[in-house]
């Protein structure tokens, strides 16, 4: 009867300690995981940035109450405009950029943007390979949003693989917060130019 016991005793407290051991264990995993997350770094606003298969470079941004590069304006709204030198570092022609960059802490409207070639004005052209283009990123806001003299973007890259895991083709996946760009914002409705 002792034995019994004796070894039932045993099992409920190798039982007990490796339960405990084991929600210490999740505790501290559970503990290390709930740290905050490192903030994006902060990129160069006059460098080249290489975002997977874009090469970036931000040249100046603005705000506009006149229509821009093609873009209409509602009655009341004004554009934030952010000009690029974009390059398509792929092989073959693109257009997916509109995710490429993001205002950081404004209420869009829409998030989407239209983005126009700032040499003739088209709207969403494709970006053939190698070569680097002046893109106009614009977002309609509504004409009493403030937005501050220096502003962050966010930049999003994305990470290319020789075979995905569904189909086995090479391709552009797992888009990424890069960094943040900050850049001055010069208001042109103010300065008439």
């Amino acid at each position: 009867m002792f034995k019994t016991a004796r070894s039932r005793l045993q099992t409920w407290i190798t039982a007990g300690a490796g339960t405990i051991a084991a929600l210490f264990v999740a505790g501290l995993m559970g503990a290390f995981g709930a740290l905050p997350a490192h903030a994006p770094p902060q990129l160069p606003p006059g460098a080249a940035i290489d975002a997977g298969r874009w090469r970036v470079q931000p040249v100046r941004a603005y705000v506009s109450r006149a229509k821009v590069y093609g873009v209409p304006l509602k009655p009341g709204q004004k554009a934030l405009v952010l000009e690029v030198d974009l390059t398509n570092r792929t092989a073959q022609s693109d257009k997916a950029y509109f995710n490429v960059f993001k205002p950081d802490g404004l209420i869009l409207p829409d998030p989407m943007p239209m983005v126009a070639l700032a040499r003739d004005s088209t709207l969403t052209p494709e970006l053939h390979p190698g070569m680097t283009e002046r893109m106009a990123y614009v977002w309609p806001l509504a004409g009493d949003a403030a937005v501050p003299a220096n502003l962050r973007f966010g930049v999003t890259a994305e990470i290319f693989k020789p075979r995905d895991n569904l189909y086995g083709t090479p391709g552009w996946f797992n888009p990424y917060r890069l960094g943040t760009v900050a850049l001055p914002v010069a208001d042109l409705s103010k300065s008439g130019s």
